[in-house]
């Protein structure tokens, strides 16, 4: 039996229209319910209904820090299955006790199962905030970093992506643009059940793309330049000398010449510098450089 696209659309976006209009997914389900009961859809298209129902239903309200978290944590796997973590527990405890220690100035001190920050093991130069409060530095990056000073103000920047949550800003807007764009794509054509089975389950794989896209894509302009205001701002408050962000990123610049990680998905190390001056001058002298903490830091990276 062929099913019109045109009536697996209607199906989709009644359950979504439902959802829109505030009455829940229950009701959303009901109508795949009533759907498969009257021979429309089979029990396997409803049930594979039903999950797209609720994947949609978390790309439009709010999730909880407790879905943010695990949404986060299967971003972090793969991050972790494509570049591989650093065992060495001195340097990361101490990295975690960096990063911890400015996260608790931020706009989101607190959030579901805390902070965390991994060092991934690639000479790649790159840094990644996943959702849910985990961090990841390559081997890489840390290399570059040339002080504590700098290292805070690189944590400080991921730590600003996810109080801004600007990875579940990435994952709903996706979640929505490959979804239709699948539907689009099938539009004006026929679909047996099988095929319609398998359009479903082309919505649900959107949500695990994301992962890729994130990873790939990156964060917009404007959430990196708040990224950059912000984490400058949550190191400044611990005590740490906002200029050294400055210096970090015309180290950065330097080592642009060699393309690929961070530099295919943030702006230009030149352009930050230039919108990051005023704000390293407004927090005038709110931090100060530590030869104490330079001393740490150097002890610390001795191993990695």
């Amino acid at each position: 039996m062929k099913t019109p696209i045109t009536q697996t659309v209607t199906l989709i976006l009644l359950a979504l229209g439902v959802i829109t209009l505030g009455w829940g997914c229950k009701a959303a389900s009901i109508a795949t319910d009533i759907a498969a009961e009257s021979g429309v859809i089979s029990e396997e298209e409803r049930d594979s209904a039903n999950r797209t129902i609720e994947a949609f239903r978390k790309s439009a309200e709010e999730m909880t820090e407790e879905e943010e978290y695990y949404i986060g944590r299967a971003v972090a796997a793969d991050i972790i299955s494509r570049y591989g973590v650093v065992q060495n527990r001195s340097v990361t405890e101490y990295l975690n006790r960096v990063g911890k220690a400015v996260s608790l100035t931020s706009s989101r001190p607190e959030i579901y199962n805390d902070y965390h920050f991994a060092i991934l093991d690639s000479d790649e130069i790159n840094a990644f905030a996943a959702p849910g409060g985990f961090v990841f530095i390559t081997r890489g990056m840390l290399k570059l970093v040339p002080n504590e000073e700098a290292l805070s103000m690189v944590l400080g920047h991921e730590i600003a992506h996810v109080a801004n949550r600007h990875g579940l800003e990435a994952i709903n807007k996706n979640r929505l643009l490959e979804a239709f764009a699948v539907l689009g794509n099938e539009a004006g054509k026929t679909l047996d059940r099988e095929e319609v089975v398998k359009l479903t389950k082309l919505y649900e794989g959107a949500v695990g793309d994301i992962v890729k896209t994130l990873i790939e894509s990156g964060y917009s302009r404007s959430q990196e330049k708040d990224a950059d205001h912000q984490g400058c701002e949550f190191a400044a408050n611990l005590g740490y000398e906002a200029g050294a962000m400055l210096e970090f990123l015309g180290a950065m610049d330097k080592a642009a010449a060699g393309g690929g990680g961070m530099f295919e998905t943030h702006p230009p190390a030149q352009d930050r510098i230039a919108t990051l001056r005023p704000i390293v001058k407004s927090l005038g002298d709110r931090g100060t450089e530590s030869s104490a903490r330079t001393t740490r830091f150097q002890k610390a990276m001795a191993s990695l």
